[in-house]
């Protein structure tokens, strides 16, 4: 497998694995050949269903026929690491698409200069967990759980992010071989805007090489994709969300 490759097949497994981590801790997994999902219950996150294999018409329908049956509100990201369109099975199956990101990647090389007004707080009790979850909630319009925090602390990090003793925003990390994804990565409205997201990707670099990892991964925004290609970090492949239409 050529380094290209290697490097989008951990990403993927790093963003997974992590889905993997959350529902089997707090809510439900289920893996087939085909496909899997983790859903947890009274939180928007990380309900995801994902496919193990290419995309046909056999393994769209099945995953459509569980999802009718049990989850219909599952989002399916499709990564599109392949020339052949696989998403339109999808599409011409019922699924409608409804964001899309961009799989991304850094080499870790050397750290940021130590910013003394940029915090990142571990979360590890009750009472920030419910705050991160009402900042993570600002930030991005959806709604975790502050349970699942507590109960996945052992293996996924979340950070309660804060500027001047102000708390501004949250970012998620997780640890999979040799790779340090980033996830959930966002500000308040109200604190945008001041160059605090850049602050906070160089103290997560910074993180990054403090665990010895040798990649960051992540998955932007077509907001965010700037910010993180001025930082060095290289585009991998597009990621379609969907949902199924009768879920609407």
């Amino acid at each position: 497998m050529n380094t290209t490759a290697n490097l989008t097949r951990l990403n993927i497994e790093n963003l997974t694995s992590m889905w993997l981590a959350a529902g089997t801790n707090l809510g439900q997994h289920h893996s087939n050949p085909f496909f899997s999902y983790s859903v947890i219950e009274n939180s928007d996150w990380p309900n995801r269903l994902w496919f193990n294999q290419d995309l046909n018409e056999e393994t769209v329908l099945s995953a459509k026929k569980e999802m009718l049956l049990n989850f219909p509100k599952l989002i399916v990201p499709h990564w599109e690491t392949s020339e052949k369109p696989q998403y339109k099975i999808l599409e011409q199956n019922g699924f409608t698409k409804i964001f899309e990101q961009i799989g991304m990647y850094l080499k870790v090389d050397k750290p940021y200069s130590k910013h003394k007004e940029m915090g990142l707080n571990l979360v590890s009790t009750k009472p920030e967990s419910i705050l991160w979850s009402q900042l993570f909630a600002k930030s991005f319009g959806y709604h975790i759980h502050p349970s699942i925090l507590l109960e996945t602390k052992n293996s996924i990090r979340f950070y309660i992010v804060s500027h001047l003793n102000k708390s501004v925003g949250t970012a998620i990390t997780y640890q999979t071989k040799n790779v340090f994804g980033v996830h959930g990565v966002g500000i308040i409205p109200e604190s945008r805007r001041n160059g605090l997201a850049n602050l906070l990707m160089e103290q997560l670099v910074n993180t990054a090489i403090k665990e010895e990892t040798e990649y960051i991964t992540l998955q932007a925004s077509a907001m965010g994709k700037g910010l993180y290609l001025k930082m060095g970090f290289h585009e991998q492949f597009k990621i379609k969300n969907y949902m199924l239409r009768q879920a609407e």
